[in-house]
């Protein structure tokens, strides 16, 4: 397994962090572990952007919507 050093965060930072540890139950080294897992297996903009694109696939004969346009439809009600 890697090892990581993370130099220069906020003190303020690191007390939420210790306190969100201390809520779960964790030590701190723990914490940070679950946190980086989580956000590292979210994906990213091109993972979801691919499975968009699987989801819109499976539909080919109903029209597709951008997001942004269903958004200011809804905004404007």
């Amino acid at each position: 397994m890697a090892s990581l050093t993370i130099r220069n965060l906020d003190d303020e930072i690191v007390e939420r962090l210790k306190a969100r540890a201390e809520t779960n139950k964790r030590s701190l080294e723990a914490e940070l572990r679950d946190v980086l897992t989580s956000v590292a297996r979210q994906g990213n903009a091109f993972d979801l952007r691919a499975y968009a694109e699987r989801i819109a696939a499976m539909t080919p004969k109903r029209e597709q919507t951008e997001s942004t346009v269903l958004l200011r439809r809804d905004r404007r009600r």
